[in-house]
């Protein structure tokens, strides 16, 4: 296929906002840089006299437009060691392209370009940037280039010089790494539900009405009711109460011209808002994840079926305790309840704020509102007493709940509002796991899928389209960096990725975002102790080897072991980032849990873990994690990484599908109905796991052939 330019001059908003509805799969590339015509915000900052470039391919009689941003990846080759790896996305970062694939190059200061180590000479291909104050113009002109500052844009030879790697002629850190697992691309995941369509729940119909005279003077109301039979064949309305106060004023503000938000419910629609004019075109909703440790919430376009902005913060009940169970027992105090209710309802205040500004929506807008979170996260969100989720026989107030008027649970949306939350299985596997199993399809395949939900409480499901069998055990929020000395959630600054030099024992480091380390997320610790574990710096127990004591590993001022991860001139704390023993401890015991989950589930219905066909694994850091990282900690066993599918926040996902069709909410009850729970609380097979879990990566060596074979080559 040939291809060739074609220069055309845009003006206004909505041109520009047709052609990213249009065109979605095109480059623009205008005086400030290339985009993806997909990102919405991108093009939104460009909106003034802009000259846009696009690419088609000549097929037929016709233009086709050549998928850049989805389809383009490149080959990129290291030397020496003639290491190849194949399909690195277009515009990726080399060094985290290195970082991942295991092949070593040093980087002190993850990727912010402030050591200088990373340098490589790009021996031929295309690329962007490279260039830094750290390179002098004698090195740059003889073809050093700072890895971190390196965009790929097509097929790449990049040479290692000696000084950035071990010092030998290999560039691989150890045995050459199992893929990474898939990671899903935003129309991967549009994709994994098949059979829905945008038709959501909550609707906006204009009308535009006869004003009342002497021959036609039926009240408002009935008014509005023939409008709604006459003009879109809706009838058997009922109306909220609120809506009729102000409907004489609303009805006439705009020469009769009203728009009408109609909720669909069992008993028939429901009109719980009447606005002057057309507004059909503002139709919003918001989802959330109601984490034990984090809030996620992102903002739909309901008419364009698109998310338009997203935002995460802590939850704000962690002041109250980090695991539910002391959530639950500080809730059966004087006025506990209450006051975790407002501090959940203030986090989700605060994100709703940011996502909306972000959006550049006003909160009247919002015409609904979906959150997922687990049996006592919703209970206490709702203000419903969770006090016998914990008590045996750990019975919920309720599994289905009501949807409720949001501005009633005090957050700060219009009144018209409603909040629906997701359906519960049991006390401890809640409407978060029945929604990603919506989200990620689970229901629908006939494979046998186990499904993962990383985070403070970790759940396992393994199932299929007949039938699906759930469980849940307390992994503490070690995961999400919660207990941890400079631990932090998966967002810019965050340590991310990190390798060790096993004949040095230094570490190199990425973060999210390329910025200066402010801590360490979830999948940055996991790396870390696989990494220590590898190089023999601790052992299977976790402790640290006192052999290995020297530039990295020391002891602080209490005497205790802590190795260093990045040194205070690198850090945008100005603190030393480090790893301790208690930090290890906290990870073995939250990875223990889970796998001993997993096993616990599969043996339950009779099976082992070379029955699961698919793995999907959920949770807010997935799509930073490393399948043979997390393998060699004990998390997962060693299965073919092909297996492994990360689907990100699958609550998140979920309740976006809902919130977008009202086909999925009805799928939703449907598998809360259907899905069958495993008691962990009081069984022992669990017990066993757990304790014959608690060692990097288990003491029982069978499902971990891989680090059997590396360990052995350190005693």
């Amino acid at each position: 296929m040939e291809s060739q330019k074609c220069r055309m001059r845009l003006f206004g908003k909505n041109k520009i906002r047709n052609l990213y509805l249009s065109s979605r799969n095109l480059y623009i590339i205008n005086n400030r840089g290339r985009y993806p015509a997909g990102v919405k915000r991108k093009i939104r900052k460009h909106r003034k006299r802009t000259s846009l470039w696009f690419t088609y391919g000549l097929q037929g009689s016709g233009l086709e437009a050549i998928n850049m941003a989805e389809e383009i990846t490149y080959t990129i080759t290291f030397q020496p060691g003639e290491i190849v790896c194949d399909g690195v996305p277009h515009g990726s970062n080399l060094l985290r392209v290195a970082l991942l694939e295991g092949v070593h190059i040093n980087a002190s200061c993850g990727g912010t370009g402030a050591c200088g180590k990373c340098r490589v000479e790009i021996t031929e291909g295309e690329y962007e940037g490279g260039k830094s104050a750290k390179l002098s113009d004698e090195d740059y002109n003889a073809g050093l280039r700072l890895a971190c500052r390196i965009k790929i844009m097509g097929d790449m030879t990049v040479t290692i010089p000696e000084e950035s790697r071990m010092g030998d002629a290999v560039a691989l850190t150890h045995a050459r790494r199992p893929g990474p697992g898939r990671v899903l691309t935003a129309q991967d995941l549009e994709n994994l539900v098949s059979g829905w369509k945008v038709d959501p729940v909550v609707k906006k119909f204009v009308l535009k009405l006869d004003p009342p005279d002497a021959a036609n003077n039926i009240n408002d109301l009935d008014r509005l009711k023939l409008g709604l039979k006459s003009q879109h064949d809706i009838e058997n309305v009922s109306v909220d109460f609120h809506v009729v106060k102000d409907l004489p004023i609303m009805m006439r503000l705009e020469d009769w011209l009203v728009t009408v938000t109609l909720v669909e419910r069992q008993k028939g629609p429901k009109v719980i808002q009447v606005v002057p004019g057309d507004r059909s075109a503002e139709d919003y909703s918001i989802v959330l994840d109601i984490g034990t440790t984090s809030i996620y919430a992102q903002l739909l376009d309901l008419k364009e079926g698109q998310t338009v902005a997203e935002a995460s913060e802590y939850n704000g009940q962690i002041s109250y305790g980090e695991d539910v169970i002391t959530r639950i027992v500080h809730s059966q105090k004087s006025g506990g309840r209450k006051k975790l209710q407002e501090a959940v309802v203030e986090t989700i205040s605060a994100v709703i704020e940011k996502v909306l500004e972000k959006g550049g929506v006003d909160r009247c807008q919002v015409s609904h509102m979906v959150a997922a979170g687990n049996t006592t996260m919703t209970h206490l969100l709702t203000g419903v007493n969770p006090k016998h989720i914990r008590i045996a026989p750990y019975v919920p107030a309720a599994t289905f709940l009501p949807p409720v008027r949001a501005g009633h649970l005090g957050i700060d949306v219009c009144d018209h509002v409603h909040l629906y939350t997701f359906p519960c299985v049991s006390s401890y596997v809640g409407g978060d796991i029945v929604s990603g199993i919506v989200g990620s399809g689970v229901f629908q395949t006939e494979k046998v899928t186990l499904y993962i939900d990383i985070g403070t409480n970790g759940e396992a499901v393994v199932g299929n389209s007949e039938w699906l069998v759930a469980t849940s055990c307390s992994a503490g929020p070690a995961f999400e960096g919660g207990g941890i000395e400079h631990g932090m959630r998966a967002t810019r600054g965050a340590i991310e990725a990190v390798q060790i030099d096993p004949a040095t024992g230094e570490p190199h480091i990425l973060t999210i975002g390329g910025k200066k380390a402010l801590g360490i997320c979830g999948s940055g610790i996991i790396d870390t102790v696989a990494e220590l574990l590898e190089a023999g710096i601790i052992g299977q127990n976790g402790k640290f080897k006192e052999a290995k004591q020297g530039d990295w590993l020391r002891r602080n001022a209490d005497g205790l072991w802590e190795y260093v991860l990045v040194r205070a001139e690198y850090t945008a704390t100005g603190q030393d980032i480090v790893i301790t023993e208690p930090d290890i401890d906290n990870l073995m015991r939250a990875k223990g849990a889970i796998f001993a989950g997993i096993t616990t589930l599969l043996n339950s219905v009779g099976m082992d873990l070379d029955a699961v066909e698919q793995v999907y694994v959920a949770g807010g850091f997935g799509k930073y994690l490393q399948v043979d990282r997390a393998a060699a900690i004990g998390l997962f066993p060693e299965l073919d990484p092909e297996r492994f599918t990360f689907v990100g926040n699958g609550s998140l996902l979920g309740a976006r599908l809902v919130s977008f069709s009202k086909d999925m909410l009805q799928a939703a009850e449907d598998v809360a109905r259907t899905m069958t729970n495993i008691e962990l609380s009081d069984n022992q097979f669990f017990m066993d796991e757990y304790m014959a879990a608690l060692f990097f990566p288990h003491t029982n060596m069978k499902w971990f052939p891989r680090m059997e074979e590396i360990l052995a080559k350190l005693t």
